[in-house]
């Protein structure tokens, strides 16, 4: 009897337990199923950040260099910053509530777009969720402001007591700002992967080998141990010459800006410089105007975009007949009154409404561009063999395929005449002929004509474009990339067609259509061109202009080409990209003269030189050797680092004043300054910066101290 209540009295209690026991188990694998699935994502974070056994440590990707060793593109470190409010524990917690206030004033300090009621109400709020990665400020930071807040109190702990830390990025940054930027290349954001441009060719030589780390658990802490060291990236040393590339860029941004006002609308400007003897492209510019109206480098046309390259095509006809000796210099041609029937379509010459040019000679059909008097030449000759004119065209390279290190490039388009089983043309009519010798039927990206004008300069020997001559690691040269001459080093034509044609283009410049491309200084050889490029229905919808040559053309250094893209009359290559190819070789000129800085001393002046503020190492090595000491209040030690800061003159000395250093993102007083420290002091912080005038900065939009935000302009008035 007494069992029997026992077990009646037990049971249920068994029961019980079995059943909370069974809902622990469901609630158990409930929660483990929840968070194997709705917060996978989260603790799979959590565990790369504290519990991996192995780290990938990412190696500094190398950087690109100027011909004259100047970056271009380099990376630098960038920091979010974050804190842990569970890290510290009681003496932490009494801090913070004893520091908050002064921590958030400093913050506001250092980031004055958020007030320090901001960043209170939002630091509490981590702290209410005791968030373990909480981040103080959005956005990404410099190593100089990581400094400033790693000193406000609290913060200047160790991670361990403040909760204080931080994830440290490799950020691609261009002292130059955009100059050359679709050349040079770029990284998608916040990812270590290059976008386009060289960065994206010499990827796997920049990026270097990553590292790794293991973690060891000792005495309940990890330590980190060097497994395999990382291995930073090689640099690499290009062709380009940061004075010809701002000099370039800027010649065609005042053209690009002088056609929209007064002369139609120019969706594109390009223009490359290249070295003769070598091959090197100094300077490349792909300015296209973008949906806002503002030119950027968003493609590289120079390299990439097949269009009909219109008359500057008519040079490599020529020489074609030249060197096959169906013509010569006495050559002679009838254009009649500037229009001709060519196969049924009509062929016009530029001057057809002024009655044409009639009977001319071979070099003049060449100086005023005739477009009647190139193809008939042609056609005369070649009307029955087409293929021997498209191989001759072959054998001046023009279809070369450069191999260009340039994502995006491309071979010329030169179509070859074909016959079927029953000897017909399959691809080919009678209007083909004509109208390819005058640039049209073909398509040339722009650096091909330009090799073939380089070709020309280098009496007959044609360069391989070259844009990177080294990489180099610690002072050593890993590889070298030599001047490489095209098909085995042979002469693309005859060596007296190259030199009667290098003569030709000279007259085309100092007695033909090309006078403003030309110089009083030296000798300008070069041909215009201008291409209408047509749209739907059979109208013309825009003119590709251009001016390709060489300089000084009796003793050839540099080779350019420049095009516009436009739309609307009027339209001339001469006109157009002929004065861009003025502004730019005379400007290399200029910079290419080079004199003892103590020969500007006029030894009976008593005068002090007016010095301009700005970067005063510069003026500190000009007075120097004029035998002017300045007085300086920097160490002679830092002087290998940029020195920016005031310059005042007296009529017995000179003081250069170092200022303090401005944040990085606050406008600084460029009053004073010379154009180019100007300019760069305020594009280097983002700031898009117009000018107006000459001289030294006298005004300036943005006040100093201005906290600069996306998309400001400063424009800036000069004086002298």
């Amino acid at each position: 009897m007494s069992s029997l209540f026992e077990r009646k009295k037990i049971v249920p209690r068994y029961k019980i337990i079995a059943y909370i026991m069974v809902l622990l188990g469901v609630a158990i694998i409930a929660k483990a199923t929840y968070i194997a699935t709705a917060k996978r994502d989260y603790w799979t974070k959590v565990a790369d950040r504290f519990k991996r056994d192995s780290v990938d440590v990412k190696p500094v990707r190398g950087n690109i260099l100027s011909c004259n060793g100047e970056l271009l593109a380099s990376s630098l470190p960038e920091f979010k910053l974050f804190i842990d409010f569970k890290a510290g524990g009681e003496e932490k917690d009494s801090l913070w509530t004893e520091k908050v206030d002064s921590i958030c004033m400093g913050l506001h300090e250092i980031f004055p777009e958020k007030s320090a009621e901001e960043f209170k109400r939002d630091l509490e709020e981590g702290r209410q969720k005791q968030s373990q990665h909480w981040p103080i400020w959005k956005r990404r930071v410099s190593y100089d402001t990581y400094m400033e807040v790693k000193h406000l109190p609290l913060f200047n702990l160790s991670k361990y007591k403040s909760g204080f830390h931080v994830e440290e990025f490799n950020a691609r940054q261009h002292p130059f700002g955009s100059i050359a930027l679709r050349t040079v290349g770029d990284m998608f954001g916040a990812k270590d992967t290059a976008r386009c441009g060289l960065e994206l060719t010499y990827d796997s030589i920049l990026r270097g080998k990553m590292g790794k780390i293991k973690r060891r658990k000792v005495r309940n802490k990890y330590l980190n141990i060097t497994e395999l060291p990382p291995e930073d990236g090689a640099d690499i040393v290009t062709t380009i010459d940061v004075n010809m590339q701002d000099l370039a860029e800027r010649a065609v941004l005042d053209e690009l800006k002088l056609i929209d006002e007064k002369m139609g609308t120019a969706s594109m400007g390009v223009a490359i410089v290249m070295e003769v003897k070598t091959g090197d492209v100094k300077a490349i510019v792909n300015m296209i105007k973008c949906e806002d109206g503002v030119y950027r480098e968003v493609r590289n046309a120079a390299v990439s975009n097949l269009m009909e390259p219109g008359s500057v095509f008519k040079t490599a006809s020529i020489m074609v007949a030249l060197d096959d000796g169906v013509v010569d210099t006495n050559y002679t041609v009838n254009t009649f009154s500037g229009v001709m029937d060519m196969h049924g379509a009509k062929m016009r010459d530029h001057n057809w409404t002024r009655g044409g040019y009639g009977v001319i000679s071979l070099p003049r059909t060449l100086e005023v561009s005739s477009n009647i008097g190139v193809s008939r030449i042609i056609d005369e000759h070649y009307a029955r063999n087409p293929e021997k004119y498209v191989q001759g065209i072959h054998r001046l390279g023009l279809a070369q395929d450069f191999k260009i290190p340039i994502h995006g490039s491309t071979p010329a388009r030169i179509r070859m005449p074909k016959k079927n089983s029953r000897g017909q043309y399959v691809n080919w009519s009678k209007t083909a002929l004509p109208w390819m010798s005058i640039g049209y039927e073909t398509q040339v990206p722009p650096i091909s004509t330009l090799a073939f004008y380089n070709a020309i300069a280098n009496d007959g020997i044609m360069m391989r474009p070259r844009f990177v001559k080294q990489v180099v690691k610690d002072g050593e040269v890993l590889k070298e990339f030599p001047p490489e001459a095209m098909m085995g080093g042979k002469r693309i034509a005859k060596m007296s067609t190259v030199k009667t044609m290098q003569t030709i283009l000279y007259h085309v410049v100092s007695q033909g259509l090309g006078r403003k491309a030309g110089s009083k200084h030296f000798k300008v050889a070069g041909k215009t061109g201008t291409a209408q490029v047509w749209a739907g229905g059979g109208k013309t919808s825009s003119y590709l202009l251009s001016f390709a040559g060489f300089f000084p053309a009796d003793a050839p250094r540099y080779s350019c080409i420049v095009c516009i893209l436009k739309s609307g009359l009027p339209a001339s290559g001469g006109g157009m990209s002929g004065v861009v190819f003025h502004q730019i070789s005379e400007g290399i000129m200029a910079q290419d003269i080079k004199r003892r800085a103590d020969d500007a001393r006029d030894s009976l002046s008593v005068l002090m030189p007016e010095v301009k503020d700005g970067n005063l190492l510069a003026a500190d090595y000009v007075l120097k050797h004029l035998s002017i000491t300045p007085t300086t209040n920097w160490s002679s030690s830092l002087t290998s680092n940029p020195i920016w800061g005031k310059a005042k003159t007296s009529s017995k000395s000179i003081s250069l004043t170092q200022s303090a250093p401005t944040a990085a993102n606050v406008v600084p007083d460029v009053e004073g300054m010379g154009a180019r420290d100007a300019v760069y002091a305020l594009e280097h912080r983002g700031v898009k910066v117009y000018v107006e005038g000459r001289g030294k900065v006298v005004s300036q939009s943005l006040p100093p101290g201005h906290v600069i935000k996306k998309g400001d302009v400063c424009r800036l008035k000069f004086d002298i």
